[in-house]
């Protein structure tokens, strides 16, 4: 079998990962909902981490892979932080719009 990179080629790749971190842009300025924040920050890194592994690859390098694997070590702690933060404001506030967490200021 040939190398999967060279049968549907880098460029695609770079495609999909720039659509999802559009997409995962989007979400984080468009949207308002905590979760949904949370949720398009993670689809912006796994774009990232996407076009690492390609063009580690592509470049038969596997110091690209190594980076990601670390990288989504650090994401999921950040999501566990983060959920933890978001349920202390929803047991607080009764709510995770972004908008309510201004009276928050001390």
């Amino acid at each position: 079998m040939e190398n999967i990179l060279q049968e549907i080629g880098i460029d695609n790749y770079i495609y999909l990962s720039t659509l999802l971190f559009c997409v995962g842009a989007f979400g984080v300025l468009y949207r308002r909902n905590a979760i949904v924040m949370f949720m398009s920050i993670e689809i912006m890194l796994n774009a990232v981490n996407l076009l690492l592994v390609a063009f580690s690859t592509y470049h038969q390098d596997a110091a690209g892979q190594v980076f990601v694997f670390f990288s989504m070590a650090v994401a999921a702690a950040e999501v566990a932080v983060g959920l933890a933060i978001l349920v202390a404001v929803y047991r607080n506030l009764n709510g995770i719009d972004i908008d309510n967490l201004k009276n928050l200021k001390g």
